[in-house]
Order: C-alpha cells, then sequence, then structure tokens
C-alpha cells in the first residue's frame, strides 16, 4: 500500500469491493466506482482481484488510481461454486479476501456481487455472528408508497429456515436498520402472512407474532401484526418480516414484475408514431415512474448479525446498481450501524 493512499484513507471510510464476483466482469464494477466518487469524493476502496485485469481498467480513471489500492486475488469464487467448497479452499479468492478487509478491520464495510450462499457462508466462518444473534439475516430495500420511498424486507435468502424466534430477532434487526438506515425514529413492523386475521398461518408464524408483539413496547417500534404480499411496497408498514425462503421468492417475483413492466411500456411506447410522440410529451412523468420501480436503484442486501457489514450486490448488477450498493454502504457507515445493531441484540437477550 502506497503511503499516501494509507495517510488519506485512515482519515476516510474505506469500502472493500469484490471485482470479480458479478456476471459482467469487473468493468462494471470498476465503472459503478467511478459513478460513486462523482457524489462521494471523499470515499476510498480496496479492490480485490487478478490485477492483469483491473489495472488498465483503473489506469484510465486518475480519481479512482488516487483512491484506490488493489489487492491481488489468484482464483474467483463463481455463482456455481458450492459454499462448502470455497469455505474449504476459497482463500485464494477475491471473496475471501474482500471480507478479510472488513475483518482486519482494513475496511468498513464490504461489497461483493458474487454468489450469494457462498458470500454468507464466508461471512459468516470469517466473521462471526454477534453476540446473541441465532441465524443471520440478509435484508433488502423495496420500492414503496412510503414517504422516504423504501420499505424493509427481511430475511430474503440468508436462510430458507427460520423458527419464531428467529422471525422475532429478524424483527430487531430490521428495526434498527429502518431506524439508522432510514432514519424512521418507530419503525412500523409487519409479519408476512397469508392473510391478516389471528386465525391464519402457520403455528410458528402465529408464535412469531406473539413474541414481536411483547416486545413492541420496549424495543420503540410499532408491530401492526400480520401483513400479506400486497403490503410489502404499500404505505402500512416500514419493515416486513419473513422467512429465508419466502423473502427471495417475493424479492425476485417483485423484481421481474418490475422488469416486465418496464418493457411492456417500452412495447407500448414504439409500437405507433401516434405512441412515439405521446411519450416525447410524457418523458419527463415516463422517466420518474422507471425510476420508482427500479431494482437497480435499491440494489444491495445487508447481511445483517455479523461482526461487520456485508452488501450483497444483484449478481446482473451494472454500474448504476453497483454505484447503488455503494452509496447504501456509505449511508450504513456513517450511521454507525453495525455497532448500534450490536447493541440492540444485546439489550433484546440480556
Amino acid at each position: 500500500m502506497h503511503s499516501e493512499f494509507k495517510d488519506k484513507k485512515e482519515k476516510a471510510l474505506v469500502i472493500s469491493i469484490d471485482a470479480m464476483g458479478g456476471d459482467k466482469g469487473p468493468k462494471v464494477v470498476i465503472d459503478g466506482i467511478y459513478k460513486s466518487l462523482k457524489k462521494y469524493p471523499n470515499t476510498y476502496f480496496i479492490i480485490h482481484g487478478k490485477k492483469d485485469q483491473l489495472s488498465p481498467l483503473i489506469k484510465s480513471s486518475p480519481k479512482i488510481l488516487a483512491q484506490s489500492e488493489l489487492v491481488q486475488c489468484e482464483d474467483v469464487v463463481t455463482m456455481e461454486d458450492k459454499p462448502s467448497h470455497v469455505i474449504r479452499n476459497g482463500s485464494n479468492t477475491s471473496m475471501w479476501s474482500t471480507i478479510e478487509s472488513v475483518r482486519n478491520k482494513s475496511a468498513s464495510i464490504a461489497i461483493s456481487c458474487g454468489n450469494t450462499g457462498a458470500l454468507m457462508a464466508l461471512s459468516v466462518v470469517r466473521l462471526r455472528k454477534l453476540p446473541g444473534v441465532i441465524r443471520p439475516a440478509i435484508a433488502c430495500l423495496w420500492p414503496s408508497k412510503n414517504k422516504h420511498g423504501l420499505n424493509i424486507v427481511l430475511d430474503v435468502g440468508a436462510d430458507v429456515k427460520a423458527d419464531a424466534l428467529d422471525l422475532s430477532q429478524y424483527a430487531q434487526m430490521g428495526v434498527s436498520y429502518a431506524r439508522n438506515g432510514l432514519n424512521i425514529k418507530e419503525p412500523r413492523v409487519g409479519l408476512l402472512n397469508i392473510g391478516t386475521e389471528q386465525n391464519k398461518g402457520r403455528p410458528t408464524i402465529k408464535q412469531a407474532y406473539d413474541l414481536i408483539k411483547d416486545k413492541a413496547e420496549n424495543g420503540n417500534y410499532n408491530f401492526v401484526g400480520f401483513v400479506e404480499g400486497s403490503d410489502i411496497p404499500s404505505a402500512k408498514v416500514d419493515v416486513i418480516v419473513t422467512d429465508g425462503f419466502t423473502g427471495n421468492v417475493a424479492l425476485k417475483t417483485g423484481e421481474g414484475t418490475a422488469k416486465l413492466i418496464r418493457e411492456r411500456l417500452a412495447k407500448v411506447y414504439k409500437s405507433s408514431l401516434l405512441s412515439r410522440i405521446s411519450a416525447l410529451l410524457s418523458a419527463s412523468e415516463l422517466q420518474k415512474f422507471a425510476h420508482g420501480i427500479d431494482p437497480r436503484r435499491v440494489n444491495g442486501g445487508v447481511f445483517l448479525g455479523l461482526n461487520g457489514t456485508i452488501i450483497k450486490s444483484h449478481g446482473d448488477s451494472d454500474p448504476t446498481g453497483v454505484a447503488a450498493a455503494i452509496e447504501l454502504a456509505i449511508n450504513l457507515t456513517s450511521s454507525g450501524f453495525n455497532e448500534k445493531l450490536a447493541a440492540r441484540i444485546a439489550s433484546e437477550t440480556e
């Protein structure tokens, strides 16, 4: 590490980023860093990957050169690699190295577009869970009708199983995320179910209902009870709690639906001369609409419950998506998010 970078980074926010894990290659990650530096010029990066591929990309940007350090990694975790294999054999990968920078305190937070299962497994093994955490969770931001425009959904894939105590703990982690990440003083929490009636749902869901409700008063959040899938983007709730299987299905369904709507609208507005004229006349409103349902705008699932914060960017992220994940990392780190989450979990388990 050259001395100028070392001196600067000791006084600034440093992000560790895996440049090799995404579907679209390292150029997308470097372009995302470039976009983010325009908005957050005082951020520094430790970039992990193969130098022979990364150096030519970085040399074209003096700004990135001045505010980054390259760490050579021989191997890459592929989307097909099994988490158990990566844990046993992945010490030379860019993903492992990225997490290690958080573990050794060189960086405040880490980002990877790589294999979700491997990233979670490595994060748990290398960073360990916060005291009192049973199962880590992945929380994502969801476009919503709320005034802040976003809701939090967790878990969306860290673990397909969750019992009542797990769901209750997800609620506490979601509340901490809402308060420190979205500045919501008293978040509204809903428990995802097949209906809002008290008699509906599996026994585990009903038990979780009681646990989350009992902790609401001392936890400074408002428990709104059961919510349905249609409430995920609503203004009724700020945090939606569910198991990883259901949450992941909901997330992928939402992303697919948003993509379908954008494609259908584009097709409609190109179908005739009159429709093209209509598109031109309503261009600004269409742009606002597209922005509101664009999954890239809220790219980045946050791993909650670990001794360090990891952000999982979507595997097929483009530069806009990577820049969104970086912005999320900056906002969370600036708020002291992980320290506050640890304090909340500790108070719940005392």
